[in-house]
């Protein structure tokens, strides 16, 4: 797969969480207009739905910036030395991705939100 290729694939990624985010929360409206809120069990349950979902912004900002990081891959030389590499690795904003540290970090925590990473 080209790094072009896969730059649009993560574009597209970033694409289908925002739009399954938005399918969930036409969902949520509903639930809303229907007044079901006075039920504590469904108030609940919508919290952990509007939680879970606060997670998108995350995933669709690191699909962005992989896809930067990809096209910009793509337009270095191959004899570019490691130190280029980890330049534009560095100038991404979002910390799991430039900190060896965090990346993936998500994935092995215990901290009751939706595992996203």
């Amino acid at each position: 797969m080209s790094l072009q290729k896969l730059a649009r694939e993560l574009d597209e990624t970033a694409r289908q969480t925002a739009s399954m985010l938005e399918g969930i929360t036409d969902a949520l409206a509903l639930l809303v207009e229907k007044q079901m809120t006075t039920d504590p069990t469904i108030r609940e349950a919508v919290q952990m739905i509007v939680t879970a979902m606060q997670g998108q912004d995350r995933i669709e900002q690191r699909c962005n910036n992989m896809a930067l990081a990809v096209r910009q891959f793509a337009l270095l030389p191959p004899t570019a030395p490691d130190s280029v590499y980890d330049e534009i690795w560095a100038s991404l904003t979002l910390d799991e991705l430039r900190v060896p540290a965090l990346s993936g970090i998500a994935a092995h925590q215990a901290h009751g939100d939706a595992e996203l990473f």
